[in-house]
């Protein structure tokens, strides 16, 4: 670069602060002051909503700072169940005397955790006989029933939990559908 095409990148930035500094001795203090005012306000508006945001943030994550582990800890209660029923099933166990005491012993430690859930706000999602909402349910089959009305939920395959006001699992349900009459041909 020649110092002539130096020179002239050097004026190009002066020529622009001048007429910025020119535009400011136009304006009056009044307008100065009118233009200071409102980007104070702008600014301390943004303040606020910031602040908003991370009260909202914080308190959302005091509440559901544990939503990954309560998610986690559901299979504890869902592998109690297995158990207990596999226990009650097996033909070797049911003639031992003990079996019962080893049932009790699951369903103390599956209702010690139940407790514990119930305290975080942790609740099972009642779905039997209510209408199917795919906001709490996921059909996983369809069952022909005469007695119950379409689309509803007639059968739990694995039950659903809320946290607070959030779905912490969807309730896996069969829902009824209408029974289909068989028409003869002739």
């Amino acid at each position: 670069m020649t110092k002539s095409e130096k020179n002239k990148e050097e004026k190009i930035p002066q020529e622009n602060e001048n007429k910025e500094s020119t535009k400011e001795l136009k304006e009056t203090p009044e307008e100065q002051l009118k233009t200071t005012q409102e980007k104070l306000l702008r600014a301390m508006a943004e303040i606020e909503n910031q602040r908003r945001r991370f009260d909202k943030e914080k308190q959302e994550a005091f509440e559901y700072g544990g939503f990954n582990f309560a998610s986690e800890s559901l299979s504890l209660i869902d592998n109690m169940d297995r158990a207990i029923t596999s226990f009650k099933n097996d033909d070797a166990l049911k003639n031992n005397k003990d079996l019962n005491k080893i049932i009790e012993g699951i369903e103390v430690v599956k209702n010690d955790l139940v407790s514990i859930f119930k305290k975080n706000g942790i609740e099972p999602i009642e779905c039997i006989n209510k209408k199917f909402d795919p906001n709490y349910h996921q059909a996983m089959l369809e069952v022909e029933n005469s007695t119950k009305e379409p689309g509803t939920v007639v059968q739990e395959i694995q039950k659903g939990y809320m946290m607070k006001k959030r779905l912490l699992r969807p309730s896996l349900v069969g829902v009824a559908k209408k029974r289909e009459e068989k028409s003869e041909k002739k």
